[in-house]
């Protein structure tokens, strides 16, 4: 039966539900089924009327929705006055929209790790750094080699995890090292001899080994030595020349200011995905600030830092490395989602790992080298 008769007006000659109850049978109605004699319509009780569709929308809420529906099977059945079917006498509201569950409360903004953690080992490291940096070259050449052994152990210790692409550590940690002191010490032909050597040592390495995998293990092996060591070789290069140590400062203010803008202004008023299936966190008025606090900070470095530079220069560099380090930042988040991990250890507190402080130093080194070659030259 369809919903419309529980509203439709008797016609001529009829008496509708309401009618005969109130006012008791009436003669002459037209039956609308078998006919019944009265005295057996007084003893009639009542059947639940099955809708013509779910009222709630789903099979589980059938029998809730045949339960409310319910009346007089047939329209010449009658009650005597008063004697109301119970499930008529105080009827429930229906409706056909199911009810929405409350909106949760606004939440707010979180940063996603532990601020005082990553600004207190931020600092410590940055302290580090520019104490190594301005003090002995060496020192320095040193810290770069350390912070590659350490990525190449987390790279490959992560792929071992959670792919089964084992790798071989030992000739990339020791290639990777000699690759930085090559580089600094013998530029880039240093550098790009021993990255041919690496990787010979990685093959052949891992020949020591069943067969199964050596494809994929050498492969990974492979890409490991570049991805880490050989791009780290170019802040040595930097490093390598006469203001090094200031060309390394600037490499290195850039990339920071960069990452700061973009995390801050993506935080504040970040609304619109920049790569949502690598990284959703990512927005591209981040990207914005990432190029304007870059821009500002690389016309004041080159200013400030670097003879002979000039503050148009600096805005090119700070676009540039604005551009190279969000790019890293994106590769590294898609080899983790690859390998189903948030970050890549749990070194630094508040940070992750070694490699996910890389990953946008990393791919800025050569551009930076390259753009101070082009505009004051590499003595």
């Amino acid at each position: 039966m369809s919903d419309s008769s529980w509203g439709a007006p008797p016609s001529a000659g009829q008496t509708g539900y309401w009618g005969s109850t109130m006012g008791g049978p009436v003669q002459g109605a037209a039956p609308a089924g078998p006919t019944y004699d009265a005295p057996e319509a007084q003893q009639t009780r009542p059947m639940p009327i099955v809708p013509d569709g779910p009222a709630y929308g789903g099979d589980q809420d059938d029998d809730r929705g045949a339960a409310r529906l319910s009346g007089p099977l047939f329209r010449d059945e009658t009650f005597q006055a008063g004697e109301l079917p119970a499930e008529t006498q105080n009827p429930e509201p229906m409706s056909d929209v199911p009810q929405q569950p409350p909106a949760p409360a606004p939440q707010k903004k979180s940063a996603g790790r532990d601020l005082s953690a990553a600004i207190g080992v931020g600092v410590g490291l940055g302290v580090v750094i520019v104490a190594s940096l301005f003090i002995v070259k060496a020192v320095f050449v040193g810290v770069i080699a350390i912070a590659v052994v350490v990525g190449l152990w987390e790279l490959t210790s992560r792929l071992k995890e959670r792919k089964e692409i084992r790798a071989p550590l030992v000739p990339l940690a020791v290639g990777g090292a000699a690759m930085v002191v090559a580089g600094y010490v013998r530029g880039a032909e240093g550098a790009w001899v021993a990255m041919a050597l690496t990787a010979l040592a990685t093959l052949v390495w891992r020949m020591t080994e069943r067969p199964e995998g050596y494809l994929k293990d050498v492969t990974a092996g492979v890409f490991a030595a570049f991805y880490v060591p050989f791009l780290a070789t170019f802040v040595a290069l930097m490093l390598a020349a006469d203001d090094g140590p200031w060309r390394v400062l600037t490499f290195l203010l850039l990339t920071v200011v960069s990452d700061t803008g973009a995390y801050a202004v993506g935080w504040r008023f970040g609304k619109h995905k920049l790569a949502p299936r690598i990284s959703p966190g990512k927005t591209r008025e981040g990207l914005l600030g990432a190029v304007l606090f870059a821009m500002v900070a690389g016309a004041l470095c080159m200013h400030f830092l670097i003879d002979g530079g000039a503050w148009w220069q600096g805005l090119l560099l700070g676009l540039a490395v604005a551009a190279s380090a969000t790019l890293g930042d994106l590769g590294e988040s898609m080899i983790k989602r690859d390998l189903g991990i948030k970050d890549m250890g749990t070194l630094l507190p508040g940070h992750g790992g070694i490699m996910d402080r890389l990953d946008s130093l990393l791919p800025t080194a050569p551009v930076v080298w390259l753009l101070l070659v082009v505009f004051v030259g590499s003595a």
